[in-house]
């Protein structure tokens, strides 16, 4: 999303549309088509960390911490822009900010 903002920036809608969703969108496919074996990372501690606890309320805030970035980018607010990554930094560490409350 980071590189989507700039051409958010200049209101260039559809280049920042397409550097935000066509990779993904890519390397799902190529995933559906070349199955990686990501037994590894599963058995990893990020890939552990992520199963306990990427739940779906997570993802939910994982995605909509691109709205104000987004609307950071079209505004030319560098508030919005780090209020979203501040939500997508806290969606992701999640585990580590609520563990102590969870004991």
């Amino acid at each position: 999303m980071l590189p989507a903002l700039y051409f958010l920036w200049d209101h260039r809608i559809v280049p920042a549309a397409m550097i935000a969703f066509v990779p993904p969108v890519l390397v799902s496919a190529a995933m559906m088509k070349w199955t990686p074996d990501l037994e590894g990372l599963k058995r990893s501690a990020l890939g552990r960390y992520v199963q306990t606890h990427m739940t779906p309320a997570v993802e939910v805030a994982r995605l909509v911490s691109l709205i104000p970035m987004a609307y950071g980018g079209w505004v030319h607010s560098f508030g919005y822009i780090a209020l979203g990554l501040l939500i997508l930094a806290m969606a992701w560490c999640n585990g580590l900010i609520f563990r102590r409350w969870m004991i």
